[in-house]
């Protein structure tokens, strides 16, 4: 199964998809640190662009080949990234469910972007005004809305467990 985590930065993604992956022993695929490993190589001479998507992509249909559930970690802004998620899923044959983090108290969503610590060597994190100034399409299709203000993260894992597809849920540790 494939698991298709987005929102804006600091919504909450990756704590609750470490911790999703954690709780299913899934795969957890983060584009944040992907795209600061191309950055670290320095063979690039522009900005990294779609280059570590396409690299997510790659390591997930691998990793969904070999029966892993696996846990994509990304701003996934656009519907063009959420769509090609979901060609990995359907050429490998397996169900893909898309869930979106937002966190709902805009003073608290500011407070984590300004505060938090950068946890990949060398990334930057993005400025609260670049946050709010991403384009974001909005989800057209039915997905799985997690707010991080209004939930904490067990209460949140065990929400997208729930609502996984009956009769593909991953064996958890917990079950």
């Amino acid at each position: 199964m494939l698991i298709i985590l987005g929102g804006l930065p600091g919504a909450g993604k990756t704590t609750l998809a470490r911790a999703l992956a954690a709780e299913l022993k899934a795969v957890h695929l983060r584009v944040d640190t992907i795209e600061q490993a191309i950055r670290a190589a320095k063979v690039l001479t522009s900005e990294v662009g779609p280059a570590g998507y396409m690299v997510a992509y790659g390591l997930a249909e691998d990793n969904l080949m070999l029966g892993q559930t696996v846990v994509a970690d990304s701003v996934n802004s656009l519907n063009v990234t959420r769509d090609a998620w979901l060609q990995v899923a359907g050429r490998v044959g397996v169900p893909a469910v898309e869930v979106e983090v937002i966190c709902s108290d805009p003073a608290e969503h500011r407070r984590r972007v300004e505060t938090r610590p950068t946890d990949v060597p060398g990334l930057v994190k993005p400025s609260w005004d670049e946050v709010i100034a991403r384009p974001y399409d909005p989800w057209g299709r039915g997905h799985i809305v997690i707010d991080s203000a209004r939930q904490g993260v067990e209460q949140s894992v065990a929400e997208v467990i729930s609502r996984l597809p009956l009769g593909r849920r991953p064996t958890s540790r917990s079950a």
